[in-house]
């Protein structure tokens, strides 16, 4: 079996894959030292107070980074996307999510179709650091994927989760602990079931996480789609348009 087709066949199964090495550990801190220069500035710029979280999130890093813009077409994600979503394959949006010593709570189960309906989507979480549980790694429940789950987990915090499910709800004993490398990447559904760690060690761990629709099929006006653009195959105009 290929890879490819091996990557297709444990995706379809269990709503994730885990790409080792997608980027070299170089491509990845150059990411990284990029999330870092667009928040900084953003953050100088009293314009735009509110697309800096105060709970490790920033949105839109490929509105005006050329070099997210050119990240985001690599056929390195393309060509996996091909295979696990669609020949023609739509970007939507990114954003950088960062732990530390300051910022370090975990995330609570949740689906991320909950936050923006219409169509399934794929995202990939790409980390900038080494990420392991200590760090707050990624956690996923395989074949989750085959059916929305009630979100009705109580939110008592700040912390960006809107949506979320009750902790008593999940067998956390099925989990897969995403433990990875810098340069790695988990490809995920928006069904998938996924937590994180808390981060208990200091350390830093950035990740990249950009999402892709199928270009085809329709799909409601996203506000925050704001660098949405084709990145191969066809438009919904069934126009070409090279990559």
């Amino acid at each position: 079996m290929s890879n490819l087709k091996q990557i297709q066949h444990d995706f379809e199964r269990d709503g994730f894959v885990i790409v080792q090495e997608l980027f070299q550990p170089g491509e990845a801190k150059k990411l990284k030292d990029e999330c870092r220069f667009i928040i900084q500035k953003a953050k100088s710029n009293s314009q735009k107070p509110k697309q800096v979280a105060n709970h490790g999130v920033y949105v839109g890093l490929a509105v005006g980074s050329s070099i997210f813009q050119k990240v985001i077409t690599d056929a390195r994600i393309l060509d996996i996307l091909e295979v696990i979503l669609a020949p023609n394959i739509e970007f939507l949006s990114d954003k950088a999510v960062f732990k530390d010593e300051m910022v370090n709570f975990a995330s609570p189960w949740h689906q991320d179709w909950h936050y923006w309906g219409g169509q399934h989507k794929i995202s990939l979480w790409v980390t900038l650091d080494d990420a392991d549980i200590d760090s707050g790694c990624l956690k996923l429940i395989p074949g989750s994927h085959r059916k929305v789950n009630v979100h009705d987990g109580i939110v008592d915090d700040d912390y960006g989760f809107g949506h979320r499910v009750r902790s008593s709800d999940i067998d956390e004993s099925d989990a897969v602990v995403a433990k990875l490398s810098r340069g790695d990447a988990v490809f995920f559904h928006d069904l998938t079931l996924h937590a994180s760690y808390p981060n208990v060690c200091g350390r830093e761990r950035w990740v990249w996480i950009p999402t892709y629709r199928d270009a085809i099929t329709e799909d409601p006006d996203y506000s925050w789609a704001v660098a949405a653009r084709i990145v191969r195959g066809h438009n919904l105009k069934n126009s070409f348009r090279p990559t």
